[in-house]
């Protein structure tokens, strides 16, 4: 990526705070010159360094954000000027804090059509303000109106990982590049326009209520933001998933009919659905029952009823078995099994995430008794750490508190990482789990964004393609580039490619013919009897 770029993308001032408001660490102002701590403030309150509203608003929104475990913000203004604050909870009584100037609003005419690009209100209030008005009026002429909102995946990872004011750009290079069109998807009276209700979620109006309009309309905003936003040389891949509500069926005060909005497109991206989602009486349903599973998660965890199945990974060429990989299980004894998806979503959003990752660690322990008798002696057993956990500051320690019981010897485990939570640290960090002989292995490669920089530099031993890619290879030439791609990127990194999704004889052939020779799939299910069922089921007699 040119300087320029990166230059571009660096926040204002970054502060990295304790939750009592004493600043730990602090770098960056060069936009925010009146702001910016005047010489070392490390150990010093904010009290001491900034206006004291200021220091006030920091506080409540570090506090905000330590409870819920996410990203708080606001905007505030000091000498006349506008600026924002952004604070990300790091941990149980860290956070970091992103201070710059605020973004110029967008105050188009509320109702006017317009054959010019989507302009986004980025001022929430303004745009709030303006979807008030309009289903005011469409109340009043009698119009039909359906809101929906965009969750676009990516751009958070982008802004926590990377810079914020790149997922600024990012999004901005994304909106602009949508139609300014839908066709005949609305008729030529009807009005819509876009607004943006946070730095990852869009909300788009709509003078219509028919389905297959709104369908049509949204399929063309999703498939322009689903195409690579390039910035330099680099390329950023978003997801969106899109929810709708529409007035008078699914509500009639604006706030609700947004939340109905939101809560579809959250359906969407739970489920991983492509197509657009239409709140129902249902979704109302499925999220009281979430908030069940979250409280019985809580209890499954420390129960320790959260625990693997593994599958056998093989090589491909001589089908021998090389690595049990083991992949989370919960098996409700009321709900029956709950999939990986449906909870893990739910850990993530409630804080459980890392206390479910150290939970189930230390099941590898008994697992690892039952399976090794029965495997050869340079078989390991594969851990996929939960993101929020890998990103903890204690992760590195946990696994060498692990490996220090010496139930699992250090060469026989193999750790899976995303790629994602990968370049979120230092690859150096993983340095000390080489040299005591882990194995780590990328997962995940293909999903999202990725850096052949930290991919050459971290200790790892192998890539593994997402099982999207690898199970429609033969079908999809895009898929194959993307699989050849990523083979080709181990090799030339001396990484061992690893397939998952293999699932018969012909997926195999394919996959030794581009160059991978380890997978895993129903192909080798039979060769990799459930030893571990057995063994419990013995134990409990």
């Amino acid at each position: 990526m040119p300087a320029d770029v990166l230059l571009e993308g660096l926040p204002d001032l970054v502060v990295l705070l304790r939750r009592d408001g004493t600043i730990v660490a602090h770098s960056g102002g060069h936009g925010v010159a009146d702001l910016k701590p005047a010489g070392d403030a490390t150990g010093k309150r904010i009290e001491a360094v900034w206006p004291e509203s200021m220091a006030g608003l920091v506080k409540q929104l570090t506090r905000k954000a330590i409870a819920l475990r996410t990203t708080t913000e606001s905007r505030f203004q000091d000498r006349g000027r506008d600026y924002e604050a952004r604070v990300s909870a790091q941990g149980p009584d860290r956070v970091i804090c992103v201070i710059r100037a605020g973004l110029a609003n967008a105050h188009d005419s509320p109702l006017e059509a317009t054959d010019e690009r989507p302009r986004p209100q980025l001022d929430r209030r303004g745009f709030l303000q303006r979807f008030k008005e309009s289903m005011s009026l469409a109340s009043l002429r009698e119009k039909p109106i359906a809101v929906a909102v965009i969750h676009v995946d990516g751009i958070a990872d982008i802004a926590q990982i990377i810079a914020a004011k790149l997922s600024e750009q990012v999004m901005s290079a994304a909106i602009l590049r949508l139609p300014a069109h839908f066709g005949t998807c609305v008729g030529a009276d009807s009005w819509w326009y876009l607004g943006q209700l946070n730095d990852s979620l869009l909300a788009l109006v709509l003078e219509t209520s028919d389905r297959d309009a709104i369908d049509a309309c949204l399929s063309q905003v999703c498939a322009s933001l689903r195409e690579p936003v390039s910035l330099g040389e680099a390329e950023f891949h978003l997801t969106p998933y899109a929810g709708v509500a529409i007035l008078g069926q699914d509500a009639s005060a604006p706030k609700l009919l947004l939340d109905h909005a939101r809560s579809a497109a959250s359906e969407a991206r739970r489920s991983g659905a492509t197509r657009v989602c239409f709140f129902t009486d249902t979704l109302r349903l499925q999220s009281l029952a979430r908030l069940d599973i979250a409280r019985e998660l809580h209890e499954a965890i420390v129960n320790g009823n959260v625990r693997f199945r593994y599958v056998g990974r093989h090589d491909l060429a001589t089908g021998r078995l090389v690595t049990w990989v083991g992949y989370l299980r919960w098996l409700h004894p009321l709900r029956g099994e709950i999939r990986p998806v449906e909870f893990l979503r739910v850990a993530e959003a409630t804080g459980l995430a890392t206390a479910l990752s150290r939970a189930v660690l230390t099941r590898l322990q008994e697992d690892f008794a039952n399976l090794a008798p029965q495997s050869a002696a340079d078989v390991r057993i594969s851990f996929g750490a939960l993101r929020h956990h890998i990103l903890h500051d204690d992760f590195i320690a946990d696994i060498e508190r692990f490996l220090a019981d010496g139930a699992v010897p250090c060469e026989r485990l193999e750790l899976r990482i995303s790629e994602k939570a990968l370049i979120a640290r230092e690859p150096a960090d993983f340095n000390s789990l080489q040299r005591l002989g882990v194995r780590l292995v990328v997962d995940e490669v293909g999903r999202g964004m990725g850096s052949l920089d930290w991919l050459a530099r971290a200790p790892i031993w192998g890539l593994q393609l997402d099982r999207a890619w690898t199970t429609a290879l033969r079908t999809d030439e895009v898929a194959l580039k993307v699989c050849r791609a990523g083979i080709g990127v181990a090799t030339a990194l001396g990484l061992t490619p690893i397939a998952t999704g293999v699932d018969d004889q012909a997926q195999r052939d394919a996959l030794l013919a581009i160059g991978c020779r380890h997978g895993t799939g129903d192909l080798y299910r039979a060769a990799a009897p459930d030893i571990i069922e057995r063994a419990r089921a013995t134990a409990s007699i």
